[in-house]
This record gives C-alpha cells, sequence and structure tokens, in this order.
C-alpha cells in the first residue's frame, strides 16, 4: 500500500536532480499523455531556470551519474535502446562511465575478512590500499597472494545491495505505469529492459556469478590462439569478493603503445574480429562489456578481457538469423534478411514480405553504397531494428545488446585500423559456418537430434495422457462426455499406445529421409 508512496518521493528527488541538470526532456516525453505529470515538468521549470551547454543526452548522462549507481547502470542498459531512446542520446550514453570516488580502503579490507572469513595476511602477501579502479559497483585492488601470484581484488562497495534494490523496484513500477499509461509501449517491452537491468546486476552483485561468468569463457576459448582469459582464485573469491589473476598489458585502442611494444596491430585487429565471431557463433556466449578499458594486450601479444559483469547468449537458432542477416545485407540479398526474419518469427506473418523486403532495401542501399572501411554493420542493424514498429515486430532485448558489442568492436576496429572493416575480416568464418551448420549433413544431424528429444519426451506424454483417461475413467465418463465402464479406458490405452507409438516413429523417419 505504502510502496507507491515511497516511489513517488523518490521519484520528486529525481526530477529535482533532472531539472538541475537541464535534463528534463524525458519526463515532458512521457507527461504528453498526462495532464498532470505536465503540470509537475512546468513548475520544475518555473523552479528551476537553468540552460546547460551540450547535447540533451549529454545532459542526461550527467544527471544519472548525478543520481547514482543504480542510475549509472540504466544508462547503460538504456545507451543499448536506441528505439527507445533514439539514435544520438543512445550514443552519449555510450559514454556513461561508471566510475566514482573509492570508498575507504579499510571497508574494503572489512569486506575481504569478512567474506573470506581469514585475516588479510592469510589471503595476501602484498595488498595496494590505493584502490587501480573505482565504479559504481565495485573497487579493484591490486595484491600478491601468499604463494607469490599476482592478482587483481574487486571488492563490492557497503550498503550497494540494498540501494539496487530499492531502485530496481522504482524502475519496474514506472515500466508496469507507462505500459498501462500508453500501451502502444508495450510493443519496446520497457518492463523487459528493466528485467535485463536486473539480470546484469544480480550478476554484479554476486561476484560469484562473474567469476563463473569468466571460468566458462575460459573454457569456451582455451584452445584460441593469442586470446587469454584470465584465472579465478576460487580460494579467495567470495560473494563480496572476486580474485582473478592480474592482467599486465595495454588498453587494445592504445595504438601508439601498442606499436612502440612491437605489437602488430593489423594481426590484433584479425584476431579481434576472429575471437569475436567464434564467442558469438561457435559458442553462442560472448562478453557483452567489451569497450577498451576491458581489453588489454599483454608481453605475449594476446587478447585479455576482463570484468565479465555483462555476458550476453544467443541461441543456435538466434545465431542462424544473425548469420542469415549478416550475410545478406553485406551480399545485398534482402529477399535473405526478410526471409530469415519471418522464419524466425520476428516480424508477424500477417505483414507483408515484400513490402518488408523493401524497407530492408531503403535501409541497406545507403550503408552499403559507402566504401567497404566506412560500412558499419552495427549502424546497419541498429537501423534495421527502428524499423519494428512499422511492422508490428517486439523488441528482442538479446539482440540489442549483441548489436551493442558488434558497434564497440567496431569502434575498437577503427581506432586500430580505419582502413579495414572487422567484419569483412570475418566474413568468410561466418560462411564457412553456415555451410556446416545450414548444409544437408547439418540437417540430417539436427533432425535426428530433434526426433531423439522427441522420443525421450514420448514416454512422458504418454504417461500424461494415460493418467488423464484413468481420472476420467474414474469418474466414469469417457473425454467426449458420454459414460463407460472404467475398466474399457484402460484398455483402449492400452491397445492404442503402441500403436500411436509406431505411428509416431514412422512419421519421424519419413520426415528424417525427407530431409
Amino acid at each position: 500500500m505504502f510502496l507507491p508512496i515511497i516511489h513517488l518521493t523518490r521519484l520528486v528527488g529525481i526530477a529535482r536532480t533532472l531539472a538541475r541538470h537541464d535534463a528534463l526532456w524525458p519526463l515532458e516525453m512521457v507527461s504528453r499523455r498526462a495532464a498532470p505529470l505536465r503540470a509537475c515538468v512546468w513548475c520544475l521549470r518555473i523552479l528551476f531556470r537553468r540552460r546547460r551547454p551540450g547535447r540533451p543526452g549529454e545532459r542526461l548522462a550527467v544527471a544519472l551519474a548525478d543520481l547514482g549507481p543504480s542510475f549509472v547502470k540504466l544508462g547503460q542498459a538504456l545507451s543499448v535502446r536506441a528505439d527507445l531512446v533514439g539514435d544520438e542520446v543512445a550514443r552519449d550514453l555510450e559514454q556513461l562511465q561508471d566510475g566514482l570516488d573509492p570508498f575507504p580502503t579499510d571497508k574494503a579490507v572489512e569486506t575481504i575478512e569478512a567474506t573470506l572469513a581469514m585475516p588479510l595476511a592469510e589471503a595476501f602477501a602484498e595488498f595496494d590500499r590505493n584502490p587501480v579502479a573505482a565504479a559504481s559497483i565495485a573497487q579493484v585492488h591490486f595484491a600478491t597472494t601468499t604463494d607469490g601470484r599476482e592478482v587483481a581484488v574487486k571488492v563490492l562497495r557497503p550498503g550497494i545491495e540494498d540501494r539496487l534494490e530499492r531502485d530496481i523496484g522504482l524502475f519496474r513500477f514506472l515500466a508496469r505505469l507507462a505500459e498501462r499509461a500508453h500501451p502502444p509501449v508495450r510493443r519496446l517491452r520497457p518492463v523487459a529492459v528493466v528485467d535485463t537491468f536486473e539480470e546484469w546486476i544480480r550478476v554484479e552483485l554476486d561476484l560469484r556469478l562473474e567469476g563463473a561468468a569468466a571460468a566458462e569463457l575460459k573454457e569456451y576459448c582455451e584452445g584460441d590462439e593469442g586470446f587469454h582469459v584470465v584465472d579465478v582464485d576460487w580460494e579467495r573469491t567470495g560473494q563480496r569478493v572476486l580474485t582473478t589473476e592480474r592482467i599486465r598489458g595495454h588498453n587494445i585502442d592504445d595504438v601508439e603503445a601498442l606499436r612502440a611494444a612491437g605489437h602488430d596491430i593489423e594481426d590484433i585487429l584479425a584476431r579481434s574480429a576472429r575471437i569475436f565471431f567464434l564467442q558469438v557463433f561457435r559458442d553462442g556466449y560472448f562478453h557483452a562489456d567489451m569497450h577498451p578499458g576491458n581489453m588489454f594486450i599483454d608481453a605475449e601479444g594476446r587478447l585479455c578481457p576482463v570484468d565479465f559483469g555483462i555476458m550476453g547468449r544467443v541461441t543456435r537458432r538466434q545465431r542462424l538469423f544473425m548469420a542469415d542477416t549478416l550475410v545478406g545485407f553485406l551480399g545485398r540479398d534482402y529477399r535473405r534478411v526478410a526471409d530469415a526474419h519471418f522464419e524466425i518469427g520476428y516480424v508477424p506473418p500477417t505483414q507483408s514480405r515484400e513490402l518488408f523486403t523493401q524497407a530492408l532495401r531503403a535501409i541497406g542501399e545507403p550503408v552499403l553504397d559507402k566504401s567497404l572501411n566506412e560500412i558499419s554493420v552495427g549502424r546497419l542493424l541498429e537501423q534495421m531494428f527502428r524499423t519494428t514498429e512499422r511492422f508490428d515486430m517486439p523488441t528482442q532485448p538479446d539482440l540489442l545488446l549483441l548489436q551493442k558489442t558488434m558497434l564497440v568492436a567496431e569502434g575498437v576496429g577503427r581506432k586500430l585500423n580505419p582502413d579495414v572493416n572487422m567484419w569483412l575480416l570475418a566474413r568468410p568464418l561466418i560462411e564457412e559456418w553456415m555451410i556446416a551448420n545450414r548444409g544437408p549433413e547439418a540437417r540430417i544431424v539436427e533432425t535426428v537430434r530433434d526426433t531423439m528429444e522427441s522420443l525421450e519426451r514420448l514416454p512422458r506424454t504418454l504417461r500424461k495422457a494415460e493418467e488423464t483417461l484413468d481420472r476420467l475413467a474414474k469418474a466414469g465418463m469417457n473425454p467426449d462426455g458420454s459414460l463407460r465402464e472404467p475398466g474399457g479406458m484402460r484398455e483402449n490405452v492400452r491397445f492404442w499406445g503402441p500403436v500411436v507409438v509406431l505411428a509416431v516413429l514412422g512419421a519421424m523417419t519419413i520426415g528424417l529421409f525427407n530431409n
């Protein structure tokens, strides 16, 4: 009962902060259909007669940083949703950094000792009291373990869980309110935005999950030459503390330092494209926060990612869809791209395939007419996702996260070599993967796999059917509502059960040979 009042009180404080930074425009957009809210925004404009320099997205980014960790993370989540906030604002929010002032080292030491259940000296022979990085959720200290290994120790901020829990509740309240007040906004799935945001936060608030993400990525990429994922020190890791191998090297976008260290920039770019392709298409599991601050090149020239709080997953079906879309666009085969959207169900079957193909051509031609090194696949997909409203397509948060990661990867690639397009480097790998996953042999394997899964489910299905029929028989009724003897129902099941099994097996066999 009191929760909406608490949320409304919090909203007043948020609105004042937005007003101070001349970033009330999001509230103005929402208030167009709500007269009381329009009046509130008008009053705030009167009270805070300030005009700040900068674009709207820049002012919003500053305001979100002022509001604290939850809003910094929300801004980062919104930077993925150009369909919600627009291209320019999304790009401005990309620059939103979650760096904050560090919290006292004594508090960090208390957290480490409480989490690891041991004195600091028993865990680390040396511990740098000056944090090397301080973000909205945690800060990082360098240390040396008692057995002589150099490590990085990530420690959660004190009380961060309660604050984030409160703000997530507020965001969900606002998202649901928006969906009820303005039904057309449901297509953009604001509640799903909050759910995605909460999923990121849950991982970042339990550092054991981040450690598990690093270990999973390492397992997938163990044999990939020139790519190294840090080892996790599980003995010195808990819910509020994560200890990993320390990486020494240069940020991937520091071209001058990389050249001075003797690294081959073109080789780094080629390996970056290959590694990203392997993560997305081979493994369906990728590092989704791969900005330059999270990717280093060590002395051996290996790519070394850090910070595994945001990871992305794509199903095999989504991977096939993305491969069809990328190859289709790069080959200007817009019908292929349209077919991929209809096959996976992203475009409702009630829509015109011809009109959708025409819309894709209108998106692709202006981009693909540029020189090869200027083509941005990320921007191409961004424009494609912005056609969703016209064709009644629901937003796909998982693919938006992938698209955002592609944009970041493109940006890094252009810094390394502005004359090379990393997607053209990866295109042969994508086409090879498609042949392996779209060819006749792959279809047979997929059919066999689906058949085996169906056979595994069949006994459970028949058992449930028999239980249902037994219940009807005990009630003295046939499925059609007529009366019959209870025993007859069981005899029917015993007789027809094997017949059904044989029929299903026959159908599956025919389907297998047809493929």
